[in-house]
């Protein structure tokens, strides 16, 4: 008899929609700005730990889901996530082989660039002032990226997902 495994496409795409949600949920006023970018982090480890499955065009179908969900300039997201996931997935054989604190310094290098990529395109459309508040958020990322990693990895392996 067969055992019945769950489809790893499946789990992927689960977790991105617990980002979304996660991306999603209310935060107190005064600790919007610390607001980690959960959506841009399960991308990311995605692209690193299977580029074959999770590449540009998800991170950018990922990128337009979030842009619908906030109500803000459609494909800012977009153009922000398959930006950076074509950094990732271009240069995913080095960052595997970083340490997590390596992988999180270049995580928060990346997320501070997709903060000023977004602001950029949003700028662009739209008048907009620059908060360098916002870029607390870039903090949070980098601690949160080891135990994500290890999270996620976690699943991977578990549910054998390749």
């Amino acid at each position: 008899m067969a055992t019945s495994r769950p489809n790893g496409r499946l789990l992927i795409w689960l977790s991105f929609i617990v980002a979304l949600i996660l991306q999603a949920a209310p935060w107190p006023g005064e600790l919007e700005l610390f607001r980690p970018s959960w959506v841009l982090l399960v991308a990311f480890y995605w692209v690193l730990a299977l580029p074959h499955r999770v590449n540009v065009g998800t991170a950018l179908i990922l990128g337009l889901l979030w842009d619908l969900m906030l109500g803000s300039t459609l494909g800012v997201r977009g153009l922000m996530m398959s930006v950076l996931c074509y950094i990732v997935a271009l240069n995913f054989q080095v960052l595997r082989n970083l340490s997590l604190w390596q992988q999180a310094m270049l995580v928060a290098l990346l997320t501070l660039a997709g903060k000023l990529v977004e602001f950029w395109a949003e700028y662009l459309v739209s008048v907009i002032t620059f908060e360098p508040e916002r870029l607390w958020a870039v903090l949070l990322n980098f601690l949160l990226w080891p135990w994500l990693f290890l999270l996620l990895r976690r699943m991977r392996r578990k549910f054998s997902i390749r």
